[in-house]
């Protein structure tokens, strides 16, 4: 079920199921003439307007404020989850931005803010990334402790090995996130830019990452292939979190995300031609 965006004029309330626009509209904490909109709506809408919530008896409509209607407007921006987790807790904001990029990313991407810091989506890419690292690495952990004690001699060698492997992980695995976030987003939006989709700033591409990486981490809790499925999906929410946030077509995106992949292929292939070509013409001198 979609989710519902509902501002009470330029300001954002946040984003709702309909249980819950149906419950606040019940006890005032929506009013009918809030508007709201939803994945497939073309405009904005007051939420007395939703023929799913005609039968609900509204409480007291809440103060409204004097910012301007956007009913009308065409780009959702009311933010993620995440954004509003002040009021939807930490831990339900995250998991809900996890599950609605992972399972609705187009949806997810169109409602993201493209500005307002790094500091938000960055926090939520260590966390995900984190959280899938640490995962991942007691799985191979696991995998390779079961020789651990088969020799005894060894056993306090190898556990001596394996807590400062752990340590070494904990410590450095967020400072490698931070990097490698950057890095990716620079080059990424660098492609973007020269397939002619950057329509927006270098944050709006680095919010897409970092909402996608976060998001897609955690997946390396599924055994053996966790890994590939959180790499595959990562790509696919990058693609069309680019599209939506750029509000580029999807193929610019697509070759922004995989020009980079193609680019080191071709040089891995091109060194690789220079080498069997050298040592065709050393057998040959």
């Amino acid at each position: 079920m979609a989710m519902i965006h509902v501002n009470r004029g330029a300001t954002s309330l946040g984003v709702f199921s309909e249980e819950e626009v149906r419950e606040g509209l019940r006890t005032g904490r929506f009013a009918p003439t809030d508007i709201g909109w939803r994945e497939g709506m073309a405009n904005w809408q007051p939420l007395s307007h939703f023929a799913e919530f005609a039968g609900v008896t509204p409480a007291a409509p809440p103060l409204q404020t004097d910012a301007p209607s956007v009913w009308g407007s065409s780009g959702p921006r009311g933010g993620l989850p995440w954004d509003h987790r002040q009021e939807r807790g930490f831990f339900n904001a995250f998991i809900e931005t996890l599950v609605m990029v992972l399972t609705k990313p187009s949806e997810a991407f169109t409602a993201m803010k493209r500005e307002g810091g790094f500091g938000e989506p960055l926090i939520y890419a260590i966390i995900g990334g984190w959280v899938g690292g640490i995962i991942s690495f007691l799985f191979s952990l696991g995998l390779h402790s079961v020789g651990f004690f088969a020799d005894r001699h060894n056993a306090l060698t190898a556990m001596a090995g394996m807590g400062i492997r752990s340590a070494a992980i904990v410590i450095l695995l967020p400072v490698l996130i931070v990097i490698c976030l950057f890095i990716g987003s620079a080059v990424v939006h660098l492609c973007l830019m020269i397939v002619g989709g950057a329509n927006q700033s270098f944050e709006t591409t680095f919010r897409v990452l970092a909402f996608s990486q976060g998001s897609t981490g955690p997946l390396q809790i599924i055994p053996i292939c966790g890994g590939l499925i959180a790499g595959v999906w990562a790509l696919v929410c990058n693609c069309i979190g680019l599209a939506r946030a750029h509000e580029t077509d999807t193929g610019r995106a697509v070759l922004a995300v995989f020009l980079p992949l193609i680019v080191c292929c071709g040089g891995v292939f091109t060194l690789a031609m220079f080498g069997v070509f050298g040592a065709w013409s050393a057998a040959h001198h």
